[in-house]
């Protein structure tokens, strides 16, 4: 049962039975990350600079939604607000992301799952709640969020009686004018108060890229990063950085900040893949190469995927483990909903070589580094917007990969020769998975899904495999 006043882990925590059902020694040592913490570090790590505000933002962790810390010139880091120290002081639920979260629900949707169908969908809709939604909302002096919900059942309550009274596109775009409005307040609150030059976000609130976007744009900053997996799986990352921190020091740790290359962390399968998919009587192997022969096919319309490397860390498809088809037509995105069971309201993404990113999309320093995540949108520059319709969404944006040779080699290629066929210089990616299941892992899922028709073809760096005609 958590009491007022300060919760020390080992009261909620038994790691005798921890160690004993996870078959670890009972003497390792076990290390406590503050929740909010760990996100910022999970992006501050990641982004080089002095005078930065890594700023956090999620459906509750460590009983807080949000925090703020700055990252000084002398390396000094700072927490403003989001320890575990002060929510008995204010409002039990303030979190922007909750409300987010049941407003997904409210409309029919799944919380924690669905969210962003309701970023796409926003975008048919007119915020006639909005003000209704605002008045339970401030920002406090030091620009943390604050809100009158006294627990997160009377937060749900109230939403989902104003859906009642709206469609569900009017709920999504007021639920987005909603996160837009009070996280830019927040964040410009400190900045206001504070000298910042980047911004370093993390948490499930910043997998929203319009956020993204306003808040790179509106603030102003030299360069906004998000970190690749700002949900909860990116706390593997923060929790770890928390504990060299604390064992090493400021100094060794800050020394130590780097920019993030890739996030191909996952499960390396080449060698199986090829074994299996050569031996299996229902495929063919085309002959040549196989970056060639992907892009030619993708440049007749079908429809491919990518199985190769190691596969993405976080909710993103970065090339690995992605269905890649031609940009030209948007009729795309229903043909792809459909045959991967899929609601989608937004397009699809494309992804771009580095040096095109700037011609085809609003890319400058401010923003190419988180571009190179898919975790922001950008507007589409007017040239090229009628020729890649398949990535463009509503508003005139697209939320792009940039790619370089030397992360991806197949991927990079095979836009690459695209590109000299057809003169277009981007491809539609999006998740190699059906919809509700995981995105495709091992060969054995991989070869499944070319069976049951998902895709028209697979491409690996061994080669380009097809289901032989029945």
């Amino acid at each position: 049962m958590w009491k007022r006043g300060t919760v020390h882990a080992e009261e909620v925590f038994n790691k005798d039975r921890f160690c004993r059902e996870n078959g670890l020694r009972s003497d390792i040592q076990i290390y406590f990350s503050n929740h909010h913490k760990a996100h910022a570090l999970s992006a501050l790590f990641y982004l080089p600079g002095e005078d930065i505000l890594a700023y956090t933002s999620d459906g509750g962790g460590d009983n807080v939604y949000y925090s703020a810390r700055l990252l000084s010139a002398n390396n000094r880091l700072s927490c403003l607000f989001g320890d575990d120290k002060g929510f008995l002081t204010k409002s039990y639920t303030n979190s922007l992301a909750l409300a987010y979260g049941y407003s997904t629900q409210a409309i029919g949707f799944r919380i924690n799952r669905h969210e962003g169908k309701l970023t796409g969908l926003a975008a048919y809709g007119k915020p006639t709640l909005y003000e209704e939604m605002a008045s339970h909302f401030r920002i406090l002096e030091n620009g943390e969020v604050d809100s009158d919900f006294a627990n997160n059942k009377e937060m749900k309550k109230a939403i989902f009686e104003m859906a009642r009274r709206s469609s569900r596109e009017d709920v999504a775009a007021s639920v987005q004018e909603l996160l837009e409005v009070f996280t830019l307040k927040s964040i410009q609150t400190i900045m206001r108060q504070n000298r910042v030059k980047k911004l370093a976000l993390a948490g499930g609130a910043f997998a929203n890229v319009r956020l993204n976007k306003l808040v790179c744009e509106s603030t102003g900053v030299d360069e906004i990063f998000v970190c690749p997996a700002m949900g909860d799986d990116g706390l593997v990352i923060g929790g770890a950085l928390d504990y060299l921190l604390e064992r090493d020091g400021d100094s060794a740790f800050f020394h130590n900040r780097r920019r993030l290359n890739d996030v191909y962390l996952g499960g390396q399968y080449d060698d199986q893949a090829d074994s299996l998919f050569r031996k299996d009587s229902r495929l063919k192997l085309l002959d040549g190469d196989p970056a060639e022969i992907a892009a030619d096919l993708i440049s007749r319309d079908e429809i491919g995927a990518i199985y190769t490397g190691r596969m993405e860390f976080g909710p993103r498809a970065l090339g690995a483990r992605s269905i890649i088809a031609n940009p030209r037509d948007d009729g795309i995105n229903k043909t792809l909903n459909k045959r991967l069971q899929r609601t989608e309201f937004m397009p699809f993404a494309p992804y771009v070589l580095e040096e095109d990113a700037r011609e085809v999309f609003d890319i400058d320093d401010s923003n190419e580094y988180a571009c190179r995540f898919m975790t922001i949108t950008t507007r589409v520059n007017p040239a090229w917007a009628d020729k890649i319709g398949a990535v463009v969404h509503v508003d005139g944006t697209a939320r792009p990969q940039i790619v370089r040779d030397s992360e991806n080699p197949l991927y990079s290629a095979i836009l690459r020769r695209f590109k000299e066929k057809t003169g277009l210089p981007v491809l539609v990616n999006t998740s190699f998975n059906a919809h509700e299941e995981p995105i495709i892992c091992r060969p054995e899922e991989c070869l499944r899904a070319l069976l049951d028709g998902r895709v028209d073809f697979l491409v690996t760096t061994r080669g380009v495999f097809r289901k032989l005609e029945e």
